[in-house]
């Protein structure tokens, strides 16, 4: 006997977010936006700049219209800076990452950074739900003399409703190049026993909430012990955030490990504000 076909109505959609932006310094010094593309439940948002022209960088917010990630969507972001153009990308809120049944989310950021631009990529924290599967890849290209400050967060569980993160995967793949050379590799893959895993001394010590803090410049190492300096006064042993940095061939790297994102995020922001010399998008703030 044959079988029908499953009508199309039955299938599982997925979704298929994708944003392209490019931005260029104008001649008075602004940074502007020259193209964007933007499709699926994927949007970018351009808040109004508080400070005069020139001053203060090009604020830009990515949307998630489907409110959150489910399995086997993709998403993908690009950002090209043209030459001395300055940006901070941020997000409206958390991402969350639901429970898949099999198929893998894939979250993929593609960076370009043209001589003396300055990129802060500062997105809010990623949820991964028990059972979520992620494979999430970075990849940025940046002249020798451009800025590139990335910060990402990760939260296994929901918190909130007392969730642990006991099964899933999560490949996370950093992959960036300064003038055609590979200069940064880091690869952070867990997969079944997350809780278990987790829990090792040697991986994040029972930590449920983590976050790398990731500065590339030319300057970047003379910047060490103003990162050590800024993580004492963040209060981090008070909120039970462990915090280290370390600096080598023209990058400075800080990770903090914490049992909650609240204090870890808090830790975060203090650091993230004092290392910048600038506030948070307002977007952390609400």
């Amino acid at each position: 006997m044959l079988h029908s076909p499953v009508p199309d109505a039955f299938r599982r959609q997925r979704s298929i977010g994708h944003v392209a932006l490019a931005v260029a310094r104008m001649p008075g010094g602004a940074t502007r936006t020259t193209d964007l593309a933007e499709s699926g439940p994927l949007r970018l948002r351009l808040p109004r700049p508080e400070r005069r022209l020139g001053a203060w960088p090009m604020e830009a917010v990515l949307l998630n219209s489907a409110g959150g990630i489910a399995c086997g969507d993709r998403f993908a972001i690009e950002a090209r800076l043209a030459p001395g153009s300055d940006l901070v990308l941020t997000t409206t809120a958390a991402e969350k990452i639901y429970r898949s049944d099999g198929p893998v989310t894939r979250l993929d950021v593609d960076l370009t950074l043209e001589s003396e631009a300055a990129l802060a990529w500062l997105p809010q924290e990623t949820i991964l739900f028990d059972g979520a599967r992620l494979a999430r890849s970075f990849t940025a290209e940046i002249a020798a003399d451009a800025r590139l400050t990335l910060f990402e967060a990760l939260v296994f569980g929901r918190a909130a409703k007392g969730e642990v993160m006991r099964d899933g995967a999560l490949t996370d793949s950093w992959r960036l190049r300064r003038a055609g050379r590979l200069t940064y590799a880091d690869t952070f893959r867990l997969e079944a026993d997350i809780a278990g895993t987790l829990a090792k001394r040697a991986v994040a010590g029972g930590a449920r909430a983590m976050a790398t803090l990731l500065h590339l410049a030319p300057d970047a190492e003379s910047r060490l012990d103003q990162a050590r300096d800024l993580i004492a006064a963040a209060g981090c042993e008070d909120l039970a955030v462990e915090a280290g940095a370390s600096a080598w061939n023209g990058m400075l790297v800080l990770r903090l490990l914490g049992a909650e994102i609240g204090p870890l995020r808090l830790a975060a922001a203090r650091i993230l504000e004092g290392f910048r010399g600038r506030p948070l998008p307002r977007v952390w703030q609400t």
